[in-house]
């Protein structure tokens, strides 16, 4: 086994922007793209790997090939041949609609799915960009549904000013949206099922609203309301700082500017890197040499014993996540 990169699957989007081609340095005449794809594992949306003697399999191949040896031996006992998360870039040109995940338990019994808990990291936010992320108050699911009909759920919601750098965790049953201007690399469970709460009464070209989801979103919330739901951090060069850890993922943030070496020959899991600023090389205990830069994604299997980083003059920013 050896690094993987696979080819990202564009998603063209009424509400995309302009940064994720030219982000992604990606030769393409696409407009509109709200969503980069990096690794996955959806059905009907899986991965491609572009390197190697295994390029040309998608994801799902390699999982039933290697099974352990890519994604860890408790993994492969939990997941079986799914691969358990999905790593996106998202750009919002407009505001998404305000929607909801269901956590496993729901997602199973309604969907035959995973749940979907995932977290935002900010990679680029234009002057003025926000991000919803819970309630601002206790409501009711009856209030919920009430607020829903007189547009006033975004009353209710509670919304924040962002920055590059900002990371949002979701679990699933958080209500949450993405503001016009943001741009986030987003780390989920393998699921694509979203309820969809309030879409701000948007008509489309033919007069249509979508569809809303009232019914099936009450049932999935989580109306506990928290005193803040960003992430706090301070940055530490040239070493890893955890953002997130959690049953699905375990994220840290690495911010570099000299070679470092990660030991990962105790951990059971496959790790990916996603970078969001600079650019690296990568060598692996078996002498496999990848560059990375920013808006890349690459798999590490889990038969990956230690990684030496190499920053490119100016450093490089990425995330690392496993399970």
């Amino acid at each position: 086994m050896y690094p993987l990169k696979f080819e990202p699957i564009l998603k063209q989007t009424l509400w995309g922007g302009d940064k994720i081609v030219p982000f992604k340095h990606l030769d393409s005449s696409l407009n509109g793209v709200g969503e980069s794809w990096e690794i996955s594992g959806v059905e009907n949306n899986e991965s491609v790997v572009v390197n190697g003697p295994d390029k040309g399999l998608t994801l799902a191949d390699m999982v039933r090939r290697y099974r352990e040896e890519l994604v860890g031996e408790e993994n492969y006992s939990r997941f079986g041949n799914k691969f358990p998360l999905l790593i996106k870039f998202i750009d919002a040109k407009q505001d998404l609609s305000i929607q909801v995940h269901p956590a496993d338990e729901l997602a199973k019994k309604r969907h035959n799915s995973m749940g979907k808990t995932e977290m935002w990291y900010v990679v680029e936010a234009d002057k003025g960009a926000k991000l919803r992320s819970g309630f601002s108050e206790e409501i009711t699911p009856k209030e919920y549904k009430e607020r829903v009909l007189n547009n006033t759920i975004t009353d209710v919601l509670q919304e924040y000013d962002i920055q590059k750098g900002d990371v949002f965790f979701l679990p699933a049953g958080r209500v949450h949206s993405i503001g016009a201007g943001a741009f986030i690399a987003e780390i989920q469970q393998t699921s694509d099922i979203t309820y969809r709460i309030y879409d701000f009464n948007r008509k489309d070209a033919q007069g249509k609203t979508r569809e809303l989801h009232t019914d099936l979103a009450r049932e999935a919330i989580d109306y506990e309301v928290l005193a803040d739901y960003r992430t706090t951090y301070e940055s530490v060069p040239n070493e890893p700082v955890e953002l997130v850890a959690c049953p699905y993922f375990t994220t840290s943030i690495y911010e570099m500017n000299e070679k470092i070496t990660c030991d990962y020959s105790e951990l059971d899991s496959f790790v990916i890197f996603v970078c969001v600023d600079g650019a690296c090389t990568v060598v692996d205990n078996e002498a496999h040499e990848l560059t990375m830069r920013a808006g890349e994604s690459i798999l590490f299997p889990a038969t990956t014993q230690d990684l030496t980083i190499i920053p490119e003059e100016g450093g490089v920013k990425f995330l690392e996540t496993y399970i």
